[in-house]
């Protein structure tokens, strides 16, 4: 086993504080999907229909991720999940402010329409950066310390890790 660098930790920072904010933000809207649909609906982007079945399932969505980040499970692929989530949010927040759409982001269960001068726009904007920040930082460097995916599958951690060098067999040198 090789010793943890900077890099294992900022990882671990990373895919804590992406997968936290994720089982959070789920976890205040899956009790309430109802609410979770209306939010998603607010954005008119989406059909009626379409924009509801979004809004069911993002919560849950959302939850999974987050619970499989904050273990470090599977953790690339999470964050490619995860960082395309805040893309998607990235793109809606703007759209809605571009368009001159006065809403709450629904991110942590409220949503819908609100008054102009209560929208947050830009720090909602900045925080979503910073998460798509984290997860591009998984995507490129997905080992990170007190991982489930460096215990199940050493190798495949290794052999992911731009930094670790391999000898023949597929082992750390």
């Amino acid at each position: 086993m090789t010793a943890r660098t900077w890099r294992d930790w900022v990882g671990l920072v990373a895919r804590v504080v992406l997968g936290a904010v994720l089982v959070v933000a789920g976890g205040l809207k899956v009790g309430h999907l109802e609410t979770s649909a209306r939010s998603v609906r607010a954005y008119q982007l989406l059909p009626y229909d379409v924009a509801g079945y979004v809004g069911y399932a993002l919560p849950v969505l959302e939850i999974a991720l987050g619970l499989l980040l904050v273990v470090g499970l599977l953790t690339r692929g999470s964050a490619v999940v995860g960082g395309f989530l805040m893309v998607v949010f990235i793109a809606g927040i703007s759209s809605a402010w571009a368009r001159g759409l006065s809403i709450d982001c629904g991110c942590f269960g409220k949503g819908g329409t609100i008054g102009a001068s209560q929208t947050q726009y830009p720090q909602e904007i900045a925080r979503d950066i910073g998460l798509l920040a984290c997860a591009a930082w998984l995507v490129v460097r997905p080992r990170t310390a007190l991982a489930l995916d460096g215990w199940l599958f050493p190798h495949h951690a290794a052999a992911a890790d731009p930094d670790e060098t391999l000898d023949r067999e597929g082992h750390p040198a």
